[in-house]
């Protein structure tokens, strides 16, 4: 009987939400299993893996053969990594103490991996909410001053207005007026007229007869 490692469909519609099972290759995708090894949530970010590390270390030793996806699943969790390196210790290719040693040192590694990825993600949901915020408060800002600008009454008067309205205006007619009833104007006729009326014009005469 050939067995694969898959992944069977669960979850709502448009929130899948997937078993890592170990099945007879000729039942159906969501069928029948034979183990039910794990499970995987990518509807989170970074994606969920819940795995029984041993059960499928155990079913890839035994021949069992992972689908894309699922060798995908099985590489990241290092259950390949594992399996790689105990075959080299049937091999011959290091003892087991060394292998378990590497592969140590390659969780660490991955580790570490992980952390950095889970930090970068955690780092943009960070920015994306403060602009998020900050969006909502120029928004909420900007809609409490619409909101200002109807409520306040329009000024009736505007400064020009007022200014229009003052006696700065009137004064200017007053002061002309003021200057028309000057006797000033009326003085010039008063001097001619006294000039005149003086006698210098009929002591000429006088003189002339004086003279003869």
């Amino acid at each position: 009987m050939a067995t694969k490692i898959r992944l069977q469909r669960f979850g709502k519609k448009g929130k899948p939400v997937y078993h890592i099972v170990a099945a007879d290759s000729r039942s159906k995708r969501d069928g029948r299993y034979i183990e039910n090894l794990g499970l995987y949530n990518p509807n989170v970010n970074p994606a969920s893996i819940d795995l029984n590390h041993d059960r499928a270390l155990y079913w890839v030793q035994v021949g069992a053969v992972p689908t894309d996806t699922a060798r995908t699943i099985l590489s990241y969790t290092g259950v390949m990594t594992k399996k790689h390196l105990l075959d080299g210790v049937k091999k011959g290719a290091h003892t087991e103490e060394e292998a378990l040693a590497k592969y140590e040192a390659w969780l660490e590694g991955k580790a570490k991996q992980i952390s950095s990825v889970n930090s970068a993600i955690e780092k943009t949901k960070a920015d994306a909410a403060a602009k998020a915020l900050s969006a909502e408060k120029e928004a909420r800002a900007a809609k409490e001053a619409e909101i200002l600008a109807k409520n306040t009454p329009e000024v009736e008067e505007t400064e020009e207005a007022v200014a229009e309205e003052t006696p700065a205006t009137e004064e200017a007619p007053a002061a002309e007026a003021a200057a028309e009833e000057t006797p000033a104007a009326e003085e010039a006729p008063a001097a001619e007229a006294a000039a005149e009326e003086t006698p210098a014009a009929e002591e000429a005469p006088a003189a002339e007869e004086a003279a003869e």
